[in-house]
């Protein structure tokens, strides 16, 4: 059960969706901020660090987008993104800049209750490898004690979304890993069957960890059943833990690096 005084900021310039957004989540239970602007929204979240940011991408003055970028520069809080845009244009570069969900207006305010839980969740639990090790897959470097992640000595950083993924991989590295045991692992049973939006996220983690379809990397895909990466080439610390149940041996015939079409997010 998710502590229920978390405290989470809500940025929007709509005076009715602030308010609406607000009394939904405090009659949750949650402690709610709310700043109508940017840079309201960047002091505020200096000043109060709250554990969950809702963001409106559409805003004058300072925009939703550049918002994310400065909070992404200072801290790893997680954001879900709101936008009234139909194009998949803006959710890509929410996602890219660093998001860990969106939502589209006009929203349901239980799958935004929904999706916040999902988000916590996968920030806010335990480790689930020993985060004394540093793990190396050739030119990529996994420091697990300081959630960093190099390629090639260029730091690349992930968002809070993405490095729950890397991890859930490299709890079973050298086995593969459904494709709904992932997506449950890393976001909830609520996105067990949701194979489109576990594409995008693997697509762009295999872009940070600098794959691309010429130059393939440590994520192997079993087309139709699943993602596995690889066993680290080097581990300094402890050993990793035993596997979670649901990962199978792979068959090294059967793996093949996914295509890698342009990314389009669900609408």
């Amino acid at each position: 059960m998710l502590n229920r005084r978390i405290s989470v900021l809500v940025v929007d310039d709509e005076p009715r969706v602030l308010r609406f957004v607000r009394a939904e989540l405090e009659s949750d239970g949650y402690r709610v901020l709310i700043a109508s602007n940017g840079r309201q929204a960047i002091e505020l979240h200096e000043s109060e660090r709250p554990a969950l940011v809702i963001l409106d991408l559409v805003m004058p003055d300072l925009d939703g987008f550049e918002v994310l970028r400065r909070i992404r520069v200072r801290a790893r809080t997680p954001v879900i993104v709101l936008t009234g845009r139909a194009s998949d244009v803006d959710k890509i570069r929410g996602l890219d800049l660093g998001a860990d969900d969106y939502l589209t207006k006009p929203f349901n305010p239980e799958e935004l209750a929904a999706r916040m839980r999902a988000v916590l969740r996968r920030t806010q639990g335990p480790a689930s490898v020993d985060e004394r090790q540093l793990l190396t897959f050739g030119e990529v470097e996994v420091d697990l004690e300081r959630r960093r992640v190099t390629v090639a000595s260029d730091e690349a950083a992930l968002s809070p979304t993405e490095w729950q993924l890397l991890m859930n991989l490299i709890q079973n590295a050298g086995r593969v890993i459904l494709h709904e045991d992932l997506l449950g692992m890393t976001w909830g049973p609520e996105y067990r069957n949701d194979l489109q939006y576990l594409r995008v996220w693997v697509s762009r983690l295999r872009r940070k960890l600098g794959e691309s379809s010429h130059q393939p990397g440590l994520i192997k895909t079993v087309p139709g059943v699943g993602y596995m990466i690889r066993e680290p080439d080097r581990i300094e610390g402890e050993n990793l833990p035993d596997r979670a149940d649901g990962a199978s041996e792979p068959d090294p015939t059967d793996c093949a690096n996914e295509p890698e079409p342009a990314p389009e997010v669900p609408s």
